[in-house]
């Protein structure tokens, strides 16, 4: 996949029918989604429990755009192998779940995926500094992770404004995660992102039989931040 900034949006499945994995995926997909978001919870890195190897495996077949994994799990690095061989396109590790993130890194690249780093809103965006080189992405959590439908946290905005600038001309990815809505959106978008996690605002309100609705929420979002720019 050639690198380009335009925006993308990434509906996290956290938010879809559980019942109607499939079904979903391509609904959100044919609604308009650029690449699918896959939340992998622990219940120890993070308060809740998602998805283990054979869920995204199975995922993996209806995804026909990018599948794109983020681990919210400690330890990271003994499961890398796993979530690669489950059929991700690029593993997301947290700098906070990892002792050693540029060896994390490492492995996530090893292994011939895409190789994103995350940090939460308490982190500092300097953290990420020595792996810049190593990675394709960098996730900005603008809630604490675990849950969906939390309110935006607002500082995400300028630490967003400050991994561009250290971006520099690298082709890297900014993703942000957590309360996007048209409201935010924009903002983060000005600040230098160019992937937009979306669970709760793009799902709200649709449902495989009614899958209009998920591309309304996404052309709303797409359509805020169109405005803001002109």
């Amino acid at each position: 996949m050639s690198f380009d900034r335009s925006l993308k949006i990434a509906p996290s499945i956290l938010s879809a029918d559980f019942a109607n994995f499939g079904q979903e995926i391509q609904a959100i997909e044919a609604q308009g989604a650029d690449w699918v978001h896959i939340d992998v919870m622990d219940g120890h890195f993070v308060p809740n429990l998602t998805f283990g190897p054979p869920a995204v495996a199975a995922f993996r077949p209806h995804v026909k755009t990018f599948m794109d994994v983020h681990l919210m799990i400690s330890p990271v690095d003994a499961y890398i192998e796993a979530y690669a061989e489950a059929g991700a396109d690029m593993i997301v590790a947290h700098v906070e779940a990892s002792t050693h993130i540029h060896r994390t890194m490492q492995a996530i690249r090893a292994q011939g995926v895409k190789a994103g780093v995350a940090l939460n809103p308490g982190t500092p965006a300097s953290a990420v500094s020595e792996v810049l080189d190593l990675v394709d992405m960098v996730l900005v959590m603008t809630v604490n992770p675990g849950f969906g439908g939390q309110k935006f946290i607002h500082s995400g905005v300028e630490k967003t404004r400050q991994i561009r600038q250290m971006i520099g001309d690298r082709d890297i990815h900014i993703q942000i995660d957590g309360g996007v809505t048209p409201e935010t959106a924009p903002l983060v978008v000005d600040a230098g992102a160019d992937v937009l996690v979306a669970g709760s605002a793009v799902f709200k309100g649709g449902s495989v039989a009614n899958p209009e609705v998920y591309g309304d929420n996404m052309r709303a979002i797409r359509a805020a931040v169109e405005s803001a720019a002109s």
